[in-house]
């Protein structure tokens, strides 16, 4: 007990340690009063740290955290990457874009490791939990969203079966509407719902 309050404690500090300097920047100049962050590194993991600890001491059990929004201009200089996130996802095939994804999926694997690390009965917080990690479009430059990548991590207290890529590209859209996935999952939750958006069905082999 006495060491999840000092993680607490350790936690709430960074988050009032960033909202006095307002986050430091990794330039020599001043930030400007309006705009996005210089360095959103460590703003983005204290998001996953909170959200961690959340799970951890059962305060909530769902949480979303938007990385970046679809018209977003930040820019990633310490990925050397100087154009725009959304500038960038123009161009599938460009470095920039490449880096900038990496960075994400860096990012869920970090709050992911910091579950599996936290005991949970006899099992872990991961375990019992499902990270699901999705983006709106699988072609920037092409505006294709009509399909999308997900990632799923975590085994929701052994009711979804980990260590797996399903490819749906082929099969009919009634039979891979990612609204499937919610009620499959939902069911997993003890959410039984008839249907949900525009799916009335589960999503095969999850």
């Amino acid at each position: 007990v006495e060491k999840r309050v000092e993680r607490m404690r350790a936690l709430k500090d960074r988050a009032e340690d960033r909202a006095r300097d307002k986050g430091k920047p990794i330039f020599s100049m001043e930030r400007p009063d309006n705009g996005m962050p210089e360095d959103i590194r460590e703003h983005m993991k204290l998001m996953c740290d909170i959200i961690a600890m959340a799970f951890q001491t059962d305060k909530t059990r769902i949480g979303t955290l938007l990385l970046c929004r679809d018209i977003s201009g930040l820019v990633y200089p310490f990925l050397d990457v100087r154009v725009s996130h959304h500038y960038a996802s123009h161009k599938d095939t460009d470095i920039s874009y490449e880096r900038v994804c990496t960075y994400y999926v860096q990012q869920l694997a970090y709050l992911a490791q910091k579950l599996h690390k936290m005991p949970e009965g006899d099992s872990t917080v991961l375990d019992n939990s499902l990270l699901y990690f999705v983006n709106n479009m699988w072609s920037g430059q092409a505006h294709d969203s009509t399909k999308v990548p997900v990632i799923t991590v975590g085994g929701l207290g052994g009711t979804l079966e980990t260590g797996r890529v399903l490819d749906y590209r082929d099969r009919d859209d009634e039979d891979r509407r990612l609204c499937s996935l919610y009620l499959s999952i939902m069911d997993r939750m003890g959410l039984k719902l008839d249907a949900f958006g525009d799916a009335t069905t589960r999503l095969a082999e999850i």
